[in-house]
């Protein structure tokens, strides 16, 4: 009796592990044809992001090793390293998008946060003056800031008659002109996640920061403010990458004066028929945008910051 005690339990086990091991297997197999079907659902749209975007980015690569005769070589790098105007054209094309990315949170991160005090109507209401941008054609809208800028534009003859000035100033064909269009460009793409960002805080947190002693100040600081920050970061690195690759509004308000990286590529196909060159520079920005994802993903938890809202 007592040896049947002994060798049914292990008979039990040994037969349950061998009744697992199919199961186990077929589990595995079905879930290795879940995923070849999942593929099979996603194999166009991959077959299109391959063809409409890996592929011309491999094509600029080839292109950028290319000389002149035809020849494999690294003339284009090297001309970059060697010629004091890619450097300078690099550091405007930073600076003009740093800029505009500063801006657009000292006006953004406040507009922002009046939309998100508001009443859902009248919100939604002040937001399509937000979306209204969006509506209208980009090179409609840097025109319309030549003709507000220029000399005997609207704002120098407004400004002449209050007396704010007595002759016309310069706010176009400079820098002043261009970070003035691409901030109206550009707002909205700040202004959304931050909003997004804000009205996923719950207005609870601050009344108990309140009743725990805090001003309005302090719970704006140490309350409000640190849960607004995913959004804030998310606009920021979207209008910084965006502004990295502007072309239309530095073209028509800089007037020649404001050269970036994407103004100087359109030269060298346009004017000088230069792919190579062309594609070198378009590589090397490439990699420098590419870059600066990378390094905010480390930093800043880019996940955690593109999902905005509170995490």
């Amino acid at each position: 009796m007592s040896v049947a005690n002994t060798i049914s339990p292990v008979t039990s086990e040994t037969t349950a592990s061998s009744s697992a091991t199919p199961n186990a297997e077929g589990l595995q197999s079905d879930a290795f044809k879940e995923r070849l079907r999942l593929f099979g659902l996603c194999s166009p749209a991959f077959l299109l992001v391959l063809a409409i975007m890996v592929v011309p980015v491999l094509w600029l690569f080839y292109l950028s090793f290319l000389s002149d005769d035809g020849t494999f070589s690294l003339e284009h790098y090297q001309r970059m390293v060697a010629s004091k105007s890619y450097s300078r054209i690099f550091w405007t094309t930073f600076k003009v998008s740093i800029l505009t990315t500063i801006l657009c949170v000292l006006i953004g991160y406040p507009l922002a946060y009046f939309l998100a005090q508001l009443p859902r109507r009248a919100a939604a209401i002040c937001m399509i003056t937000v979306l209204l941008p969006f509506w209208t054609s980009l090179l409609v809208r840097t025109y319309a800031w030549l003709v507000l800028l220029q000399r005997k534009g609207l704002i120098n003859t407004w400004a002449i008659d209050l007396g704010l000035w007595d002759e016309p100033i310069k706010i176009v064909h400079n820098l002043t002109g261009t970070l003035i269009g691409m901030v109206h460009i550009m707002l909205p793409f700040l202004v959304l996640p931050v909003y997004g960002s804000m009205k996923a805080i719950s207005g609870d947190l601050v009344k108990a920061a309140a009743n725990l002693g805090a001003t309005p100040v302090q719970a704006f600081w140490k309350v409000f403010f640190p849960l607004s920050l995913p959004g804030l970061f998310a606009g920021a690195l979207i209008v910084f990458v965006l502004c990295l690759g502007f072309y239309v509004t530095p073209a028509v308000l800089g007037g020649g004066r404001v050269i970036m990286v994407s103004m100087r590529i359109t030269d060298m196909i346009e004017l000088h028929f230069n792919w190579g060159a062309a594609s070198a520079l378009g590589v090397v920005l490439l990699a420098l945008t590419l870059g600066i994802l990378y390094a905010s993903s480390r930093l800043l938890k880019l996940d955690k910051i593109l999902g905005g809202g509170v995490q």
